[in-house]
């Protein structure tokens, strides 16, 4: 049984993206495609009430449909939209962090809490190939739930099989932080790669030996 975990966010800490800068850059580059302005896009957007593709699983290819309709996004243009999509919302991978993460497999246990889009999981194992890492791997569009809701770090807990006092959580969100704290975890704001490392030291430090490792 492992009796310590580190349960990582991936947008913004495992995959380097401005999780508040890339949607609009990305709206702004959907628009020019069309060959209509930001305002425009959004209101043909805003006349379809798209499937919530964070908490469902099973949606993305109806997403996409109706999106497509809406904006005006036909056959020829609208692939290209969606591979910006995933494009930008993967961004690249975070290798330090990542490989460090993968120095610590065998003496801690390694998981994946975020919020997400249906479709994010085959999109991130094919780029990142997160579950050689991280197991388990909980997506909000699987689980049904969004972080910072304490069903989400309740489930993660149930899938690790520990407790919430055995497990750091890290992310670049206050809220997601502040919740988790809540819940009973330890948390760690995440905000460049050398401090998120030095305080998993730390906090690995301060464990007994009897409490890290299989």
């Amino acid at each position: 049984m492992v009796n310590a975990w580190i349960l990582f966010d991936i947008g913004g800490v495992l995959e380097l993206r401005d999780d508040d800068a890339w949607p609009v850059a990305y709206v702004a580059r959907c628009a020019d495609r069309l060959g209509i302005d930001v305002a425009e896009f959004e209101a043909r957007l805003a006349t379809v009430r798209l499937p919530d593709a964070g908490t469902r699983t099973g949606v993305e290819e109806q997403f996409w449909q109706l999106f497509g309709s809406a904006v005006g996004a036909g056959p020829q243009l609208l692939p290209a939209i969606r591979a910006d999509f995933w494009d930008s919302y993967c961004g690249v991978a975070n290798v330090e962090l990542i490989n460090f993460a993968e120095s610590l497999a065998g003496r801690i246990g390694l998981a994946i809490l975020s919020n997400s889009a249906d479709g994010a999981r085959e999109q991130e194992e094919r780029r990142f190939g997160f579950s050689k890492i991280f197991d388990p791997i909980c997506y909000s569009h699987e689980i049904g739930v969004n972080k910072p809701n304490p069903d989400a770090y309740r489930i993660a807990v149930e899938r690790m099989g520990t407790r919430p006092e055995s497990v750091l959580f890290i992310d670049d969100r206050i809220s997601n932080v502040d919740a988790a704290r809540e819940f009973g975890m330890d948390a760690g704001l995440h905000q460049d790669n050398q401090a998120t490392i030095s305080f998993i030291c730390s906090w690995l430090s301060g464990r007994s030996d009897g409490e890290i490792g299989r």
